[in-house]
């Protein structure tokens, strides 16, 4: 990911989209925040993971920054466009289904754990991640994102 794509319009809309949306759940700013560019680029560089998926029926995803890329070992070409249902192996799939009902009900969950997988099928345990509501500059629903800080690595699958 260059800093051409990180700070072009949709990038920086959808960083906004994810920061306000964060603000109205958890009553608290994500980042410290300064111009919408510079957020998109302090997002892209964090020590936290952070991704999102649409409002499809099968929902793909839509964002991912530097972090995300890194733990699922997919360039944004890759990860942009995928059904988010494949970060999880299919065993797991019933569990994430479950919770991305309850953050549709609730607005946020801020005590998700749970096994995902990478694209070179290395698996990963995510800890304490937050996972909430994304709603556009209308107040639309745009999907859902997550935010975790903690993950354990696991033997790759088979």
């Amino acid at each position: 990911m260059n800093d051409d794509h990180i700070t072009s319009d949709t990038w920086v809309k959808r960083t906004q989209e994810l920061l306000d949306s964060w603000e109205r759940w958890m009553r608290e700013p994500l980042i410290e925040r300064c111009s919408p560019v510079k957020d998109a680029l302090r997002v892209a560089n964090a020590d936290f993971v952070l991704v999102s998926h649409g409002t499809e029926a099968d929902p793909l995803l839509n964002f991912a920054n530097r972090a995300a890329l890194r733990l699922w070992q997919m360039s944004v070409e890759q990860f942009s466009g995928t059904p988010s249902r494949l970060t999880a192996e299919p065993v797991h799939r019933a569990e994430r289904a479950e919770l991305l009902a309850r953050t549709t009900r609730d607005g946020f969950i801020s005590d998700y754990s749970g096994i995902r997988i990478a694209s070179t099928g290395q698996r990963f345990e995510i800890h304490r991640a937050t996972v909430w509501n994304i709603v556009d500059s209308e107040g639309n629903p745009a999907g859902q994102a997550a935010m975790f800080r903690d993950w354990t690595m696991l033997e790759t699958a088979s």
